[in-house]
């Protein structure tokens, strides 16, 4: 079902709603499938359990993104060059086994508040188009998934502070 008030058809600013959330939308498919990984690399148990909660509130953002597909009549479409992804694929050189486990903990950290901070202002960004088309719905689902960035940003500088006692 299309949303009540806006066509498609050239009307940029709901062009530029759906360019960005596709970006976004397969940015977090593909860092779903990395999780396993990213999980098993942390050391450090308080890490792990941030990267759990990361991780679930992942999912939810997916979810809520597949209802927003669905909310505009929709289909999610990885056409473009996507320079969000590229910056997941990036990982930090996450690979790349460190003498310390702190320092390797400290970079999945980083890693991570770098890709919530994208996930801030992306939402951030998709928040105010919603409010623009007046897709109320919608704009409350891109404020459930900014606040969920901007809390896991906030826990994963508390693990480092914890980390680095």
């Amino acid at each position: 079902m299309r949303s009540n008030n806006k066509s498609a058809d050239g009307h940029l600013p709901y062009k530029v709603f759906v360019h960005n959330l596709n970006r976004l939308y397969f940015a977090k498919r593909y860092l779903d499938q990395k999780m396993p990984d990213l999980i098993e690399k942390a050391s450090f148990n308080a890490l792990q359990l941030g990267m759990h909660e990361f991780w679930e509130d992942l999912k939810k953002q997916i979810i809520r993104m597949e209802e927003i597909f669905e909310t505009i009549g929709e289909q999610p479409s990885d056409k473009n060059c996507n320079p969000i992804k590229a910056i997941v694929k990036d990982e930090f050189c996450l690979s790349e086994k460190k003498d310390l486990a702190i320092l390797n903990d400290m970079d999945l950290i980083m890693y991570v508040q770098v890709l919530e901070n994208i996930n801030i202002t992306t939402y951030g960004l998709l928040k105010m188009v919603a409010h623009r088309l007046n897709y109320n719905h919608i704009e409350q689902l891109m404020m459930e998934c900014f606040d969920e960035s901007v809390d896991n940003d906030e826990l994963f500088e508390l693990i480092a502070n914890e980390h680095i006692k």
